[in-house]
This record gives structure tokens, sequence and C-alpha cells, in this order.
């Protein structure tokens, strides 16, 4: 959808307090609209879609503090890294040879 913002003007807040038991999320970003907007249909008392802005694309969500969560991951050492790129080549590799 074209809506004239850039890249950078297209944002996603989440904020929430310790006080109020709802997280509020506004944004953007396509596949995080498309999942809220999923959840919303499928459990309606934990999370609502509060408004939209077609002009922008901008959807905001309010949802249950216990139903959203954060993945923080930690970086990869040298060695992981370099254990996942063999195994990538090495399943690249196998799935050349299964196609020929």
């Amino acid at each position: 959808m074209r809506t004239g913002l850039t890249k950078q003007e297209k944002t996603t807040d989440i904020w929430f307090d310790e006080k109020d038991p709802l997280i509020h999320i506004r944004t953007h970003n396509t596949a995080l609209k498309k999942r809220l907007l999923a959840y919303s249909r499928r459990y309606p008392a934990i999370c609502q879609q509060t408004d939209a802005d077609p002009e922008t694309g901008c959807m905001e969500f309010d949802i249950e503090k216990g139903r959203f969560s954060f993945r923080l991951t930690a970086p990869y050492s040298e060695e992981r890294r370099r254990a996942a790129s063999e195994a990538a080549k090495a399943a690249a590799s196998n799935l050349a040879r299964s196609m020929v």
C-alpha cells in the first residue's frame, strides 16, 4: 500500500505502564498488523483493534499484557555462527543433489 510515508515514518510504537492491564500497539508494519488482526478476530476478549488509518496504513490494538512478549536473543558466538553456516551449506548441497 502506498501511503506517502517514508520507511522512517512507518513506525511501531508499543507502550504500557505498571498499572494498566493492557499493552497499546500502534504500527505500520504489515506482518505485525496481519498477526494482530488475526489474533484479535480469534480472541476478541483479549485483543481488540482500536483504530485504523487507511490513509497512512496505521493500525492500533490493545492486548492483555500476558499475551504479548518480546524475545531477546543472544548474538551467536563465532563458533556457533561457523557451525550454522556449515550446516546450511550441507543442507543446500543435499537439496541440490536431490533435485537432479
